[in-house]
């Protein structure tokens, strides 16, 4: 009797510490340092002399000491929550990221006509768009966390545009990059670019034209520049965007997400800041 009161006992021990051992496993195999990145986003108004503008910070508040800062654009669409989700995505990397606004207000567009209408008043007017820009430049390089001697921005559809062309007219920025973006710019590469370059496009995206491809290359390589240009077989315009499908579809326009493009161009883009900072 004593002898099976004692092998139960040790039966009960041994249930209940691999009870323990099951309920102290984690759940996840995310390790200490991505536990412990806590991404802190928070709405910004800004202004020049004529507009005032909305923006989102995104940034690691568990990180210590200064970062790079980088500023994103928007596509036509204006400032909506795909380019606050960039944003978020850059500040887990490490980044402090500011998702600007080039159209004021935080004006978003409903429709294609709408979002051409926004993206040509500032296309055609350099002046104030170089204020825009420059003056989230100015915010950003305020931030704490931010290291204001680097500085780095990327764009989307229209905002790959804008930042190849503030770029080329001579932004004090490292690097710029620039996804499913249009190329022939109003300033073309010219020897005010200082930033390294990445355009990462689809290779059957209708909206840039083989011919705009090659006096964008031409132009970049008559001045020396360092730049990478990355077509993507048998991808079209807005490939980063998991809405363009649907936006397509309701607008009967050659737009669709493709999550290869979208990973690789992403990757590059790490490799590119990780190179540059």
């Amino acid at each position: 009797m004593r002898i099976l009161t004692f092998f139960l006992i040790l039966t009960l021990v041994f249930i209940a510490s691999c009870k323990q051992k099951a309920e102290s496993k984690p759940e996840s195999n995310v390790s200490t340092e991505e536990a412990s990145i806590k991404v802190k986003g928070i709405e910004v108004t800004y202004a020049t002399d004529s507009t005032n503008l909305n923006g989102y910070i995104a940034y690691d508040e568990n990180k210590q000491g200064r970062r790079p800062g980088i500023l994103i654009v928007h596509e036509w669409w204006g400032h909506n929550d795909y380019v606050r989700e960039r944003a978020d995505m850059l500040a887990e990397l490490g980044y402090t990221a500011f998702a600007i606004d080039m159209y004021g207000d935080g004006k978003q567009a409903n429709h294609p006509d709408d979002a051409g209408k926004f993206a040509m008043s500032v296309m055609s007017n350099l002046p104030e768009a170089s204020a825009r820009f420059n003056a989230a430049i100015g915010l950003l390089k305020e931030q704490e966390s931010v290291d204001k001697e680097e500085i780095a921005a990327i764009g989307y559809c229209f905002g790959g545009s804008v930042v190849l062309t503030m770029a080329n007219s001579g932004a004090d920025l490292d690097a710029v990059a620039a996804f499913h973006s249009g190329v022939a710019l109003p300033v073309m590469p010219n020897q005010d670019l200082k930033a390294r370059v990445l355009v990462c496009n689809g290779a059957d995206d209708p909206f840039v034209s083989a011919e705009s491809v090659t006096t964008f290359k031409t132009a970049m390589d008559s001045i020396g520049a360092t730049y990478e240009y990355i077509a993507y077989p048998g991808v079209v315009h807005s490939f980063t965007s998991k809405e363009a499908d649907a936006h397509g579809e309701k607008f009967e326009m050659p737009l669709a997400y493709n999550a290869d493009a979208d990973q690789k161009s992403w990757e590059s883009l790490k490799q590119l800041l990780k190179e540059v900072f």
